[in-house]
C-alpha cells in the first residue's frame, strides 16, 4: 500500500455548480506535513488521526474532526498525525452561499467545527463514512449530504458565480471593471459578493487563480515563462513571486521536483468535462 494517497471523484452531476470534488486522503505513517496551495473551501471528516493548519498569515489552528476550512489565500501548512484519513470536498462559491449563511470573507484561512453550521447530525455522516473503505460509497454519501445542505441552505447565488468564474477564466489578468460591466452591479456590490462567496475581493481572487492556472499550465508543459510573461504578468521576477505565493513553489519546481501535496492536489486536472471548468483549470 502506497503511505500517502489522495484519490478524487465527481460529484452528481447536478451538483457541480456547488460541490468541486471529492476525494479521500490517506496517510499511513506517523506524522505528515506539507505545503498546500491556495484553495477553495473545504468541508472535511477527519475519519481517523488527528492534525492541524498553519495558514499564510501564520495563524495556526488544530483540525476539528468535522471541519469547514475556508477559502485560502495563500500557501497553509499542513500536517496529521496518522495513520490518518480524512474524506472531504470542495465547496465552490455558489456551494457556499447555498449552505452557507456565514460570509466566506470572515472564514478566509481560519477553519471551524462544521457541526456549528450544520448541526450535530454530521456525527451520524461520519460514522456511515467510517462504516465503509469504499470511495464510490463514500462519494454516494456525500452526494446525498450536499443535496440535503442545500435544500435546506440560505439561498442561491448561481447567477453571480457563474458571472465571476466566466471573468476568472476569461484571461489570466481579468479587468475588474469587466466584472462590474457583466453583473450590471455596483463596483461596491461586486466587491460585497466576492468577499461574501469567495472569501476575497475580486482583484485578489484575479491574482490569486493567475497563479494557479499558470502553475498548471508550467507543470503540464503547456507554455513556459515567456509565454505566461504575455498574459499579465509585468516581468518574469513578478510571475515567480506570484505563483509562489499562491501555491508554494517556484516555475523551476512545478517543472521539476514538486512536493507531494502540490503533486497529487494537481491530480484533479484530469477531471475536465466532470467538474467546474475553474476547478480543472486550476
Amino acid at each position: 500500500m502506497v503511505a500517502v494517497s489522495l484519490d478524487y471523484a465527481a460529484p452528481d452531476a447536478a451538483l457541480t455548480d456547488y460541490v468541486s470534488v471529492f476525494y479521500n486522503f490517506r496517510a499511513d505513517v506517523p506524522r505528515f506535513e506539507d505545503d498546500d496551495r491556495a484553495d477553495l473551501a473545504q468541508l472535511r471528516f477527519m475519519l481517523k488521526g488527528s492534525g492541524g493548519y498553519r495558514f499564510a498569515d501564520g495563524h495556526v489552528q488544530g483540525g476539528p474532526e468535522i471541519q469547514i476550512v475556508g477559502p485560502t489565500m495563500g500557501v497553509t501548512h499542513v500536517w496529521v498525525d496518522g495513520p490518518a484519513e480524512v474524506f472531504g470536498a470542495g465547496l465552490l462559491p455558489a456551494g457556499w452561499g447555498a449552505m452557507i449563511a456565514t460570509d466566506a470573507s470572515s472564514l478566509t484561512n481560519r477553519v471551524i467545527d462544521a457541526t456549528e453550521l450544520f448541526g450535530r447530525e454530521l456525527h451520524d455522516v461520519a460514522d456511515r463514512l467510517r462504516a465503509t473503505d469504499s470511495l464510490d460509497e463514500r462519494v454516494a454519501i456525500g452526494n446525498a449530504l450536499v443535496r440535503d445542505l442545500v435544500a435546506r441552505g440560505h439561498g442561491q447565488s448561481r447567477w453571480f458565480t457563474r458571472a465571476v468564474d466566466t471573468w476568472l477564466q476569461s484571461t489570466l489578468s481579468p479587468e475588474v471593471d469587466d466584472l462590474v460591466a457583466a453583473t450590471r452591479l455596483s463596483r461596491r456590490q461586486v466587491e460585497r459578493l466576492c468577499k461574501r462567496l469567495y472569501g476575497a475581493p475580486p482583484k485578489l481572487l484575479s491574482r490569486k487563480y493567475r497563479a494557479l492556472r499558470a502553475a498548471v499550465v508550467l507543470a503540464k508543459r503547456e507554455a513556459g515563462i515567456p509565454e505566461l510573461l504575455e498574459q499579465g504578468f509585468y516581468d518574469q521576477s513578478h510571475c515567480i513571486r506570484e505563483i509562489k505565493r499562491f501555491t508554494g513553489v517556484t516555475p523551476t519546481r512545478i517543472q521539476g521536483d514538486l512536493n507531494e501535496l502540490t503533486r497529487l492536489t494537481m491530480k484533479r486536472t484530469e477531471f475536465a468535462g466532470q467538474v467546474a471548468p475553474l476547478v480543472a483549470e486550476a
